[in-house]
């Protein structure tokens, strides 16, 4: 078990910790069907920058990188991405029925809603959310906050690729009506709240 597991605890050790890794030159979509060990730098991964969503839906307009997932390393059980929320925006009030999702914190610091209850993160900070865990992450504080998402099934990169485009090209506004056409797609892997008035 520890031998078949060992790359993949590597590199998520080496996300976590910021441990010194051999580099690796950019890592083409894996093939359907095929899977790879991949050693990630920070700067590795699939860059997105999300569409400025309308505020009355979404407060987040910012880059993410999809780390492992299906296309990046033919991963089958899990996702992988790491993201830097800007000071003031949040983390839309969310769930995900089918999936266990852990956020891990490496810097800045903010104000969490898990089913309601409120508590202060910052560096360090590790956030375990089991399936249908309704969560919302503000940050209230002076710098952006740097996470990585892991989820325990694949579906919401596939959102989060219907919500973005590659870095570099233009990211068009996204309506409401495209927004919301886009989150009834995707029902089965999230499921968004209505934003309380004070995150608007």
């Amino acid at each position: 078990m520890m031998n078949r597991c060992s790359p993949l605890l590597f590199a998520i050790a080496a996300l976590l910790c910021g441990a010194p890794v051999i580099a690796q030159p950019h890592q083409e979509p894996t093939a359907a069907g095929a899977s790879k060990p991949l050693v990630l730098q920070p700067g590795d991964g699939e860059p997105r920058m999300r569409r400025p969503p309308p505020s009355s839906l979404s407060t987040l307009a910012a880059p993410f990188l999809i780390k492992v997932d299906e296309q990046n390393g033919g991963a089958k059980d899990f996702v992988i991405f790491t993201e830097d929320v800007p000071v003031g925006q949040t983390i839309s009030p969310h769930r995900h029925p089918h999936s266990e999702e852990i956020l891990f914190i490496h810097a800045g610091t903010g104000t969490a809603w898990l089913d309601g209850k409120q508590a202060k993160v910052g560096p360090g900070t590790i956030i375990f959310m089991p399936p249908h865990t309704g969560v919302r992450l503000t940050n209230d504080g002076k710098q952006p906050i740097s996470l990585m998402a892991i989820f325990s099934r694949p579906g919401f990169d596939k959102y989060q690729r219907d919500i973005s485009v590659p870095a570099g090209q233009p990211a068009k506004p996204l309506t409401v009506e495209e927004l919301t056409a886009i989150r009834a797609k995707h029902t089965d892997s999230v499921l968004y709240d209505p934003l309380p008035s004070k995150a608007r």
